[in-house]
């Protein structure tokens, strides 16, 4: 039986990579430090589906004070899921946050897989390292350029991966995920707050004019991707994970008022620092190499998160 970590097991993404892994019969070992960016018991009730299953046991831990070594011992897989998450939150005083949760756990966690044997160490990364892309979609050999400290921190990551493979052969794979949505998805996150406001019949709050564009990827195919980075033959790379479907926010509010049989009530807010204009994923190399083909459409998955958060 395999045995897998997954880092941030408690979050949107994690929590689903942790089910779909013991479901796919690994041993997980979930960590989660239960940091207070929302509320711990959003994230434990993530957790629900697994906690009793003999196959999953869970730790509440900060990476920071563990002894990895140990953790990472007889392990075949690490998803590196954790981190501080938001683009908005990480500028000022807050940025030691990002610098601490993002950057220095993931070079601890990297040392101590130096010599743990581990088959593969997947990294959750973010298309926010391209910034204002030059070209779209965005290939993965396009210049970063992050224009949040969010995006900096999930770079600085990135390289951390690729030079703990290169000089020491931990065998990474790095994702840069675009957009992620879905059941579970952050209480901080657009489509929660729309979904929510729509629902109660409050206005919804839009930075900008609505027309800023993203690949917005479902959660089932972020995960899928990981799985596949973990047994691809392929080590030191990075690919960029997308959903398929640019749309603008106007148009995912529209179809958000049709799947709730509600009219949204939009306010327009000033655009935030950070914030790019538009995102578009190039899914070629992830294709090629990993197989990944993203099979939910945003419709479809703009329904099933409406229908986990308010039935």
């Amino acid at each position: 039986m395999p045995k897998s970590i997954v880092t941030g097991c408690a979050g949107f993404i994690g929590s689903h990579l942790a089910e779909r892994l013991v479901a796919a019969g690994h041993e997980v070992v979930g960590v989660d430090a239960l940091t207070d960016y929302y509320a711990r018991d959003v994230k434990l009730r993530n957790l629900a589906n697994v906690l009793s299953s003999d196959r999953f046991s869970f730790m509440e831990a900060d990476l920071l004070h563990m002894d990895l070594p140990r953790l990472l011992s007889s392990v075949d897989y690490v998803f590196h899921q954790a981190g501080q998450p938001g683009v908005r939150p990480s500028w000022r005083q807050n940025f030691e946050l990002y610098l601490t949760n993002n950057v220095l756990a993931t070079q601890r966690l990297l040392e101590a897989a130096i010599d743990s044997g581990i088959k593969r160490f997947v990294f959750a990364s973010s298309s926010s390292v391209y910034g204002d892309a030059e070209s779209m979609p965005t290939p993965e050999d396009a210049l970063p350029k992050p224009v949040s400290p969010y995006g900096a921190s999930k770079l600085a990551a990135e390289h951390l991966c690729y030079l703990y493979w290169k000089n020491f052969g931990v065998p990474t794979v790095a994702l840069r995920y675009f957009t992620v949505y879905g059941p579970r998805q952050r209480p901080d996150m657009a489509f929660h707050k729309f979904i929510r406001a729509v629902h109660e019949g409050r206005p919804l709050q839009v930075y900008g004019d609505g027309e800023q564009s993203r690949d917005f990827t479902y959660v089932s195919d972020a995960v899928e991707a990981n799985l596949l980075a973990a047994d691809a033959p392929v080590e030191g790379q990075v690919f960029n994970i997308g959903g398929g479907s640019r749309v603008t926010v106007n148009e995912v509010i529209r179809l958000l008022g049709e799947i709730l049989g509600k009219r949204p009530r939009v306010e327009h807010l000033s655009p935030e620092k950070g914030d790019v204009r538009h995102t578009s994923a190039d899914v070629s190399r992830a294709r090629s190499v990993l197989g990944y083909s993203p099979s939910v459409g945003i419709e479809e998955g703009l329904r099933r998160e409406a229908e986990w958060l308010v039935g």
